[in-house]
């Protein structure tokens, strides 16, 4: 994702010399390795919603902590965030096709290991092995599209089908996750993406051609392992503090997660070729879209997540009744992805992004009434707006970059996004399970305090009047948490239209 020069493998004398004419026309090979490269994006839509969906039912087998399901749900994420930038760059160097092999490859082995996990440690190690083949995909997948695709105006088209990609894979995830949870075990999710990997494996050789970066960059190792390491301690920081409460070791980490993002960025400011040059931050319109695009899918993915939870353990939906109540979120999202270039062709990129994060405040309000239509609706206008936003800011993000620096901007983009993704579980789920822990009586049992799952399986050994009474107490402690979140997001909603209104400037 790094540097400028981009040449096939073997490069050629001429591939750094200026393009004379007009750019190549894509033809058919390179639609058919549009078609591959759908695979990778496909897959990873998928991989977000049906483990959500199991989440609840993998809960009950392996019994994890509160703190552990979190890591379960959200370590594949913090592994993306910490090693994207650094990826694109081992991409540029060996070879992107041949990285987005090597990337399948591991993806598979980690599904399967994940897929047989007996206990939560084990499944906590398969997805944070998930994130690192997962790292190798996106910069591969989007760097070979980009040279594929010379033609503008087929360029356009390509990264239009590849984005609405991760769109078809969310819609078909809670269908497919929710067959699958019906007839076979949790681990039955993960080895959805075996066959398309398999596919991809013996396709990519044939049909997508080999770049890499003759100029590309060094690999800054100590600020891998600094950024990777701030990300991983302040996130683990808030995950302890929400389910033991505030002490030392809680605030200790934190500190020490803090002061190596500290020495992170001291670092980048200091490298002549940073793993992320921080100096972009000065530009108010990339700072501001950047952090629209991140806060905004920290807000879908928050609760998208709470939903699902909240279907399956507070209403007793199966997996895939919470699948299909799902589907409006989903294509409320493909529409207003769709309909965001309308949009920008009649009002500037800012005020698009502000009304689209004014529209989806309303649906955030509708879900604090919680409750199954409200948590739909709600949830549906929230996706259409905020998916409108979403569907502008990486242009903006990597248009409002010098041009040398486009590169390293859509790397930053692309760390933005998994991060917010990550976070919005990790942050949201922690603060219900503070709110769930507080709610639940001293005297309940020491299961059904940790976590909803665990206070209906408790439910299960206790006589009837006595479980009934437990599940009320629990179910209606866990729906105040989500109403909490549902609140605090809307708010969360309100500051990033203020922000982009004031701060996003495009001609």
């Amino acid at each position: 994702m790094t540097g400028t020069a981009v040449c096939p493998d073997p490069p050629t004398p001429e591939c750094d010399e200026p393009r004379v004419g007009a750019p190549a026309r894509a033809g058919r090979r390179e639609w058919l390795g549009l078609a591959v490269l759908a695979l990778p994006t496909i897959l990873i839509g998928l991989d977000g919603t049906v483990l959500h969906l199991a989440a609840p039912v993998l809960s009950t087998d392996l019994a994890p902590s509160s703190s552990q399901l979190l890591w379960i749900i959200d370590v594949y994420g913090f592994v993306v965030a910490g090693l994207l930038v650094t990826m694109g760059t081992v991409g540029d160097r060996i070879g992107r096709r041949r990285l987005l092999m090597i990337g399948a490859a591991g993806f598979l082995v980690a599904s399967v290991l994940a897929a047989f996990a007996t206990s939560p440690e084990l499944l906590i190690a398969a997805r944070a092995l998930l994130g690192l083949a997962g790292a190798t995909l996106m910069p591969s997948t989007l760097s070979l599209l980009s040279n594929m695709f010379r033609d503008p105006g087929q360029r356009q088209l390509a990264i239009a089908i590849w984005m609405t990609n991760f769109m078809i894979g969310g819609m078909a995830g809670p269908l497919i996750g929710g067959v699958l949870l019906e007839h076979f075990w949790w681990g039955s999710v993960f080895l959805i993406g075996v066959p398309p990997l398999i596919v991809l494996l013996v396709a990519a050789p044939i049909l997508l051609p080999e770049f890499r970066n003759v100029r590309a960059g060094r690999i800054d190792l100590v600020s891998v392992a600094l950024s990777t390491g701030a990300i991983v301690l302040v996130v683990y920081a808030i995950k302890e503090t929400a389910e033991d409460g505030f002490h030392s070791g809680g605030v200790g980490i934190a500190v020490v997660g803090v002061f190596l993002g500290w020495v992170f960025g001291r670092r980048q400011l200091g490298l002549a070729e940073p793993l992320i040059d921080l100096r972009l931050f000065r530009r108010a319109t990339f700072s501001a879209s950047l952090g629209a695009q991140m806060f905004g899918l920290y807000v879908l993915a928050a609760m998208g997540f709470l939903t699902v939870q909240y279907f399956q353990l507070v209403l007793g939906m199966s997996p895939l009744q919470a699948g299909l109540w799902m589907l409006p979120t989903m294509v409320a999202g493909i529409i207003g992805t769709l309909g965001a270039p309308w949009v920008v062709r009649h009002l500037r990129p800012g005020t698009a992004m502000t009304l689209g994060f004014v529209a989806a405040v309303p649906g955030l309000v509708l879900m604090a009434m919680t409750g199954r239509m409200p948590m739909v609706v709600g949830l549906a206008i929230a996706s259409l707006g905020i998916q409108v936003v979403l569907a502008l800011t990486y242009d903006v993000v990597v248009s409002s970059a010098p041009p040398e620096q486009a590169g390293v901007a859509s790397g930053m983009g692309e760390t933005g996004t998994e991060l917010g993704i990550a976070l919005g579980i990790a942050i949201a789920g922690s603060l219900v399970a503070a709110v769930y822990r507080a709610g639940i009586p001293v005297g309940a049992p020491e299961s059904a305090r940790d976590t909803l799952g665990g206070a209906i399986a408790a439910a299960e050994r206790l006589p009837g009047p006595v479980a009934q009474q437990l599940l009320e107490v629990a179910r209606d402690a866990y729906t105040n948490g989500i109403q909490l979140a549902a609140v605090m997001c809307a708010a969360i909603v309100v500051l990033l239209g203020v922000a982009t209104a004031t701060l996003v400037r495009t001609d």
